[in-house]
């Protein structure tokens, strides 16, 4: 028996009702911060396909001691990108942490990355969880590596690296040893047990290219002397605490070069004058005072834009500038990606106005 036909009434009734929900819907939308939605070109603020390097997981195969409070980590995957010496990865904590290591494995190695973590008590609790956390059989998330710290052609090489700060340079030494570059190392540490891959590097420069300063026994390492014995043209690396490596800059002789890997953002010669950031999207105004960062003005409006690190290392908090110029204060974007984005965790504004796509 076929099915009665609805009453008009009915019908004009539930028809009625769809009307009145769509226009409800419609005047919702229009008071929405976010209606109309800008025609931006390409929005890639909080979109996945914005990020610079890929994620995948791998396996912690080994963990070793390579010196006192130190672990050493290789990481097994397969077919892993190709990096060079001077480069790092962020490890994705299982916090939610994000930090950055420098690879100090083989290169040539293609299904394996090789890290080494000092613990830092008084930190902001990386370095702790990688201590106490991974462990081998345990997986790992990362970022394929970047490298912001590259080895340069150069007619000479000085090195001066400090503690857990000889982990970018090793794989430096074992390319250029192997190629018969001329180089020397200036290594200092608290003590000789604290210095990691001492061994390995002494060996290397078994010849007399490296000079070890533990302080306990000689005091701090004389970087003005080693740069001294240098010839114009020199490329000198410097990786460890900030006082060495300012030293370094202030005792660089002219016609040398100098290439810095930090463990925290440089401090900004510029002012932090307050400015305000328009978040385009969301059709918001923030104000940043002086003693604010971007990212806790941006937070107090929106909530859910991603940090991590807040030292601009990792790269989370990342976001497309739509206009304003910036005053860039991290130590991961390359000048490409610093001609449209900024990391709003320590970057500022360099005028009164910066607009992002927010």
């Amino acid at each position: 028996m076929p099915l009665p036909l609805p009453r008009p009434r009915t019908v004009v009734l539930v028809a009625g009702a769809a009307l009145l929900a769509r226009r409800a819907l419609r005047r919702r939308i229009q008071r929405s911060p976010l209606w109309p939605l800008p025609a931006l070109a390409r929005p890639v603020s909080g979109h996945a396909e914005r990020r610079t390097t890929a994620t995948r997981r791998l396996l912690v195969t080994e963990r070793t001691t390579p010196a006192e409070g130190v672990v050493q980590l290789r990481l097994k995957g397969s077919g892993l990108p190709a990096w060079q010496p001077g480069a790092h990865l962020d490890l994705l904590l299982p916090s939610g942490l994000v930090r950055q290591y420098s690879l100090c494995g083989d290169p040539a190695d293609p299904d394996t990355y090789t890290v080494a973590a000092r613990l830092v008590e008084d930190g902001r609790g990386g370095s702790r969880e990688v201590h106490a956390r991974l462990r081998e059989g345990e997986e790992v998330e990362i970022r394929d590596p970047r490298n912001r710290f590259p080895l340069v052609d150069a007619p000479a090489y000085l090195f001066v690296a400090g503690g857990i700060g000889i982990t970018p340079i090793l794989p430096m030494l074992r390319s250029l040893a192997a190629s018969g570059a001329e180089w020397r190392l200036l290594y200092g540490g608290r003590t000789r047990a604290s210095m990691p891959f001492l061994d390995e590097i002494e060996e290397l420069g078994a010849d007399g290219r490296v000079t070890v300063v533990a302080a306990d026994e000689a005091g701090r390492p004389d970087a003005a002397a080693a740069l001294a014995d240098t010839v114009e043209g020199t490329a000198v690396y410097c990786c460890g605490p900030e006082p060495l490596m300012d030293a370094v800059a202030a005792a660089l002789p002219p016609g040398r070069t100098l290439h810095l890997e930090r463990f925290t953002a440089a401090a900004s010669s510029a002012g932090s004058a307050p400015f305000e950031v328009e978040l385009r999207r969301s059709g918001r105004t923030v104000r940043v005072p002086a003693d604010r960062s971007v990212l806790a003005a941006v937070r107090d409006e929106l909530p859910y834009v991603s940090y991590s690190c807040e030292q601009g290392f990792c790269g989370t908090c990342r976001q497309s500038v739509l206009a304003g110029e910036v005053d860039h204060r991290d130590e991961l974007l390359t000048d490409s990606e610093r001609d449209d984005s900024m990391l709003i965790c320590v970057s500022r504004c360099r005028g009164e106005r910066l607009v992002l796509d927010l």
